[in-house]
């Protein structure tokens, strides 16, 4: 009974729409009230009974509608303070619901990529629902030494304990019968024979491990990246391609599959299906990006898709992959691989970045993906700057919170353009992207006023010292000059003294 009077509560903001509702069924008993006591009813009192019972339903229906808002938004942020200060939330309501299951009501999003790009994505958008599903690109055949990297990394980002998650699977065991051998291998490959099938086996571990959203190799199939180079050379693995094309100083022509009949793994087209936003990238282009989008079915299902397809692109250059890339050239190897309905928005940085941050890339042959927005759009793309960049351990990487608001921006406007307003999926990404940008909002205050502050202080200095300047400067010149005087004719006196000797 406590978590059901705990909805009255003053914090919670619904009593007021309960009183909408009432007032609109009073209005409406009241129509039907009159309709049965009338034996004759004027042309006035029909107008009456109408207008009473059409503006009474729409009371009704507006006050459910504001109210099922609001108790989104209280479990959100239920959830959120739980989560945050690692207890229970100041509202004592998950006696009636769990908070968390919430989330399941949120977009289905499929996340198709590899490596930390992929990653981060996915990092940001467990925020806002639990209906994730991560299309990883698994390591060819050519790598033999961590086979379920890929798949270690997805499980780490979509955890609620990132840093203890990666802890345990990346753990290598030190005692004498297991030394040197991964935990996280181990245990992924003894999922996998005990349910006999990869797919399945990565499915159940996730569901063991309990982490938000599904991981899905892009294909069970053995399969090698390749790389036909601009001088007509082939490369085959992954790790091979980018050696091979910086030693030889040219550019990839374009990647494959050998074989390149491989099939998706099971779930990876159904997902695709049901997705109301198909996110591609970022990540390394040649070697994660395009290898998902080349196995058969899966491009064509991405393009029949009624979802959102969003295509990131990378903040810096790749050395033997994209050297001297622009956003242009990123859309065009995209589309030259897998046609151009791929993808309806482009999402990119606007490239601000610290020069400082950006040299120590530049050292190793990286560089920031030119901006060439105009050239980009006539692709037929429309393009999205946003500021994704920040730095991590001195590292220039994607913002997690940035990429997912954009995302859930995008996903909001087109479940307005539907007239979706009210269904639960946008009230939940709504309500959770309002406190995100507000919360952003207030982050880029602090940085601006900071900024504001050492700016200030700079100008302080520099008018201090001008003033300082303007006011004994030539006093300053004097002693310059007569020290300088001194020490030459010091000179000379020595020298003299010894034309003497």
């Amino acid at each position: 009974m406590k978590g059901f009077f705990s909805w009255f509560n003053s914090k919670t903001k619904i009593k007021r729409w309960i009183f909408l509702i009432l007032i609109g069924v009073c209005l409406t008993c009241f129509a039907f009230a009159t309709i049965l006591e009338s034996q004759i009813l004027k042309p006035v009192d029909i107008i009456k009974i109408v207008a009473s019972f059409v503006v009474g339903f729409t009371i009704i229906v507006l006050g459910f509608i504001f109210m099922q808002r609001r108790v989104l938004e209280i479990l959100i942020e239920a959830n959120n303070t739980a989560t945050e200060k690692g207890k229970k939330a100041n509202l004592n309501i998950k006696g009636l619901i769990f908070n968390k299951t919430v989330y399941d009501e949120g977009p289905k999003i499929v996340v198709i990529g590899g490596g930390n790009g992929l990653n981060t994505v996915i990092k940001g958008l467990k925020k806002y629902t639990n209906n994730i599903t991560a299309v990883v690109a698994m390591d060819d055949v050519s790598n033999e030494d961590s086979p379920y990297s890929s798949i270690k990394d997805s499980i780490i980002a979509l955890s609620d304990k990132e840093e203890l998650m990666e802890k345990v699977l990346n753990w290598n065991f030190k005692n004498d019968k297991l030394y040197g051998n991964n935990f996280g291998n181990i245990y992924l490959n003894a999922m996998n024979e005990i349910f006999e099938n990869p797919s399945e086996g990565i499915r159940k571990s996730t569901e063991i491990l309990n982490i938000t959203g599904r991981i899905i190799p892009t294909t069970l199939d053995d399969v090698i990246v390749c790389a036909e180079l601009e001088d007509g050379t082939t490369v085959e693995g992954k790790e091979q391609i980018p050696k091979v094309t910086y030693e030889k100083v040219t550019q990839i022509k374009r990647v494959y599959l050998s074989p390149s009949n491989c099939q998706p793994a099971p779930g990876v087209l159904e997902a695709i299906k049901e997705a109301d936003a198909i996110i591609i990238g970022p990540g390394s282009l040649y070697t994660e990006v395009l290898p998902c989008l080349l196995v058969k079915n899966i491009s064509k299902a991405i393009k029949e898709s009624t979802g959102i397809k969003i295509y990131i692109t990378n903040i810096m250059t790749e050395p033997g992959q994209t050297d001297n890339y622009s956003i242009s050239d990123h859309l065009k190897a995209l589309f030259e691989h897998v046609g151009k309905d791929i993808a309806d928005y482009c999402i990119a940085d606007t490239g601000e970045i610290v020069p400082e941050f950006v040299r120590k890339y530049n050292k190793e042959g990286q560089d920031i993906v030119l901006q060439d927005i105009d050239k980009a759009t006539k692709q037929g793309i429309k393009i999205i700057q946003k500021t994704l960049s920040t730095i991590d351990n001195e590292y220039i990487r994607h913002n997690p919170d940035a990429i997912a608001t954009s995302i859930m921006e995008l996903i909001c406007n087109d479940l307005k353009y539907r007239d979706k307003e009210s269904t639960p999926t946008f009230l939940l990404t709504n309500s959770i992207l309002e406190d995100e940008l507000k919360r952003e909002k207030k982050e880029s205050s602090k940085i601006k006023k900071n900024k504001k502050k050492i700016e200030k202080a700079k100008q302080k200095g520099k008018k201090r010292k001008s003033k300082f300047n303007s006011k004994y400067s030539k006093r300053i010149e004097s002693i310059q000059t007569t020290v300088e005087k001194k020490e030459q004719n010091q000179k000379l006196a020595k020298e003299m003294e010894k034309l003497n000797k």
